[in-house]
């Protein structure tokens, strides 16, 4: 049970399980328990006879300095009084306790974690470290198949070792498919069909049984108002053509209801919007377009036709692209909803008047905030959709679309500082060989300082 080079999430579990307790071993074994584990992280695919070779006892490291201190210092203060600085003279502050102690508190430079630093100038582990692999032995096949070039040339060996300075590059399919999501298999496709089918199928023999008393209905009331010979009305059919009034009256005031929550939305993801869309900005732009359709359905927006295949397209799963026709016919709507709010309440007023009886006249209602879609707004959410449109659904891709970011990857998204990398094309460029500073190693190990250090001391011995 080792801890791979890897983006897995067996592995991050791995890591917070098993800590070695080493302490009751002899030397000999310390060293052994620490050498099996560093390696099974750090180049576990190369032979250790290859390691070896590469093995440097000779560990690269720096020392911050303070372009201030030196502008203003030449180094004698430090040999003047004995030995330990300049004496405190009359009138000049002795130094606190704090500063005396700074000496001790300096972060120390962890050489030891350098232990693997000769095995980062590989180029698969160049281009695992860039992000561009979902592991080493991954960074190691996009090599060997030619997926990767070194400074505009294909280069097919992944022990090629970089000098500071060359710029490698992957392809940008290989990448959206090591670093994406898994393409779910056939048998998870076909259970959300089926669950989301059933659904479907739920919501539409509801509206369809109520489209069809209100069709019914209405039928039923122009036939009866067409027969002849007949001057009186049947109660039957009264009855029948005040429902269907009643449906659509009931459809429509749904519709005007939900209308200014639409507009509030857009310009809320306008507000929002940014250059660069996020996941979570995209999900909602498509939560948002697949919502307005199924209202503009019910406002009697589209034709039949339309109407169908939206309808169709949604119950099959179809990627249905969002089209800009969505926000003219929202916009058209909004403008006409103080129109329909004015007609409605002059129907429910005619209608209620009688059986209420006078109403009493008392304080003005508070008029609601109208939400008004601009042109400026039309052509904004249609850049939107034309930018939500680069990231499209595609079933031919062997990863899943639109493509997002495998799980549980953040644990292991970090660029070390010895790489500068342009991920809109996939290239990385390797600036120069990692080095340690006060503090800080820039050779990524999950491994603490005692486990790096016992297989160092490993590998002295035998080089």
């Amino acid at each position: 049970m080792k801890f791979r080079r890897t983006f897995r999430l067996h592995g991050l579990r791995r890591a917070n399980m098993y800590v070695p307790f080493v302490s009751y071993k002899t030397f000999f074994q310390q060293k052994w328990i620490a050498k099996a584990l560093a390696r099974g992280y750090h180049g576990e695919h190369i032979k250790e006879r290859q390691w070896e070779r590469m093995f440097s006892r000779r560990l690269a490291s720096v020392v911050n300095m303070q372009p201030q201190y030196m502008a203003q210092h030449d180094g004698a203060e430090q040999a003047a009084g004995r030995g330990r600085g300049i004496n405190p003279g009359p009138g000049q502050r002795v130094p606190s306790q704090e500063a005396k102690n700074e000496l001790g508190r300096r972060l120390t430079t962890p050489y030891m974690h350098m232990t693997f630093a000769p095995m980062e100038r590989r180029l698969d582990i160049a281009v695992f470290r860039a992000l561009f692999a979902s592991s080493a032995r991954q960074a190691r096949q996009f090599v060997v198949h030619g997926a990767v070039t070194v400074n505009g040339k294909k280069m097919i060996y992944p022990g090629y070792l970089l000098n500071p300075g060359d710029l490698f590059q992957v392809d940008v399919e290989r990448v959206l498919y090591a670093t994406g999501a898994k393409k779910p298999t056939r048998r998870v496709e076909m259970r959300k069909w089926l669950a989301k089918t059933a659904e479907a199928k739920k919501q539409q023999a509801s509206t369809n049984n109520e489209e069809t008393e209100a069709a019914g209905s209405e039928d039923d009331a122009a036939a009866a108002a067409d027969a002849p010979g007949k001057e009186d009305s049947d109660p039957a059919t009264d009855a029948a053509a005040n429902k269907a009034a009643k449906a659509a009256a009931r459809r429509q005031r749904e519709v005007t209801r939900e209308l200014p929550y639409l507009g509030a939305r857009i310009k809320w993801l306008l507000t929002d919007a940014s250059q660069d869309m996020t996941v979570w900005h995209k999900k909602e732009l498509r939560r948002f377009v697949r919502s307005a359709r199924k209202w503009l359905i019910k406002a009697g927006v589209y034709t039949d036709a339309e109407t169908t295949a939206i309808r169709t397209g949604m119950n099959a799963m179809l990627p249905l692209q969002p089209s800009p026709d969505v926000i003219d016919h929202l916009a058209d709507l909004l403008n006409a909803l103080p129109a329909l709010d004015e007609q409605q309440g002059q129907d429910k007023t005619k209608t209620e008047g009688d059986a209420a009886g006078p109403v009493e006249s008392g304080k003005p209602k508070k008029e609601k905030k109208r939400v008004v879609i601009t042109a400026e707004d039309r052509a904004r959410f249609r850049a939107l959709l034309e930018r939500d449109a680069e990231n499209p659904i595609d079933r031919t891709k062997p990863y899943a679309t639109p493509w997002r970011p495998r799980p549980y990857m953040a644990p292991f998204v970090f660029i070390p500082q010895y790489l500068e990398v342009n991920q809109n094309i996939c290239a990385a460029v390797y600036l120069r060989h990692p080095v340690a500073r006060p503090g800080h190693a820039e050779v990524p190990t999950p491994f603490p300082i005692d486990i790096n250090q016992l297989a160092f001391n490993w590998y002295l011995r035998r080089h």
